[in-house]
């Protein structure tokens, strides 16, 4: 096992590098960078491209010998200036490397426009992403096992055909889209207000003045519909993996021979079958946590403005922030490949006739 491990933390390091090298290679054609939302900010519109999507009253304008949109009527020496501020004055592999060099010492740098570090940014959204994905993980975990065993249980019946139908249909609509149908049914939106918009807890001056039962409350009452959005699509799978591992276990010659003992069928399932059909159900849970935490986050988080990772990322996106938003894909991408190889050591520690060695060999 410790070959096997070793083997997949080396191969950490190139994906990583490539997962960097892909998205840094995107940036430099994306247009409207950080110098030219300098620029914006400094002549006062909301960002570079209000003259290309009409908010502004006209186009901006361009200098003919300069590659910057909005920089006409400014001295070259303070253009030069923004772009060694912003460490556009070096070829794009010095600064490629450079900020490799500076990953490996955990130095995120300082984001454009917040005056923070990324790092502080990071560690200060980071936890509202994982607390969604765990409790967003664990929501599906108590409603997915029992839904697929007695749908294991009743194979076949009239139950297990509408609440197939009904789990695929969840599982064809995407989260955000879902979240945008929860907004407008119970958030106020055209129906009713039983649940808030947004955020994770009430007002500060309302929070202060809670119990701490009052507290937990209004933190459940705020994360309710976020939590069903981002939980839609994972029923689907991991119902249908725990009926398909039940009904692999009951076919097996132990329940024939169970049954032939005279046990009950409630006896057979949860003391035999349960505990053996359970094992890759239970080492699939890294993997389903790593899935809602990337797949949802951001356009969850976006939706319904909580102050996490995945906004962070679209926001610092949005304003050409570089800095964030590699620091965000740092983080994303060290965890995705770190999760990936826990999951399956999660595999062969609960069922050890998993050897990925050998089958590696």
């Amino acid at each position: 096992m410790g070959a096997y491990i070793l083997r997949r933390l080396l191969l950490v390091i190139p994906t990583f590098i490539g997962i960097m090298i892909v998205n840094f290679t995107l940036t430099q054609f994306v247009p409207g960078g950080p110098i030219e939302q300098a620029l914006a900010r400094i002549e006062g519109e909301a960002d570079a491209f209000a003259g290309i999507t009409g908010g502004g009253s006209e186009l901006i304008e361009t200098s003919e010998d300069s590659k910057y949109e909005g920089s006409r009527g400014l001295p070259p020496e303070f253009i030069a200036q923004l772009e060694k501020q912003y460490g556009f004055d070096k070829p794009p592999v010095e600064r490629f490397l450079t900020m490799m060099w500076n990953y490996m010492r955990l130095d995120f740098g300082e984001s454009y426009w917040r005056s923070i570090g990324v790092f502080e940014l990071v560690a200060e959204k980071l936890p509202v992403s994982i607390t969604l994905g765990l409790w967003s993980t664990l929501l599906a975990y108590v409603i997915s096992i029992p839904l697929g065993i007695r749908k294991a249980v009743r194979d076949g019946s009239r139950f297990d055909t509408w609440t197939s139908s009904l789990i695929i249909v969840g599982y064809a609509i995407p989260g955000f889209l879902f979240g945008v149908l929860l907004i407008v049914f119970f958030a106020g939106g055209s129906y009713w207000q039983v649940f808030p918009l947004r955020g994770l807890t009430s007002e500060q001056s309302i929070w202060e003045g809670l119990s701490t039962w009052g507290k937990i409350k209004d933190y459940f009452w705020h994360i309710t519909l976020p939590l069903i959005a981002s939980t839609i699509s994972s029923f689907a799978t991991l119902t249908f993996l725990t009926k398909n591992s039940f009904l692999d276990e009951i076919k097996k010659h132990y329940v024939i021979t169970a049954k032939a003992k005279g046990l009950t069928e409630r006896s057979i399932l949860y003391k035999h079958v349960f505990r053996n059909a359970m094992l890759i159900v239970i080492a699939g849970f890294p993997a389903l946590f790593i899935s809602v935490f990337m797949g949802s986050s951001l356009l969850i988080e976006t939706l319904f403005s909580l102050d996490g990772l995945g906004r962070l990322g679209f926001e610092a996106a949005v304003s050409r922030d570089y800095p964030v938003v590699f620091g965000t894909l740092f983080v994303f991408a060290l965890i995705g490949l770190l999760v990936g190889i826990l999951s399956d050591l999660m595999y062969m520690f609960i069922d050890p006739r998993i050897d990925f060695e050998t089958r590696g060999d």
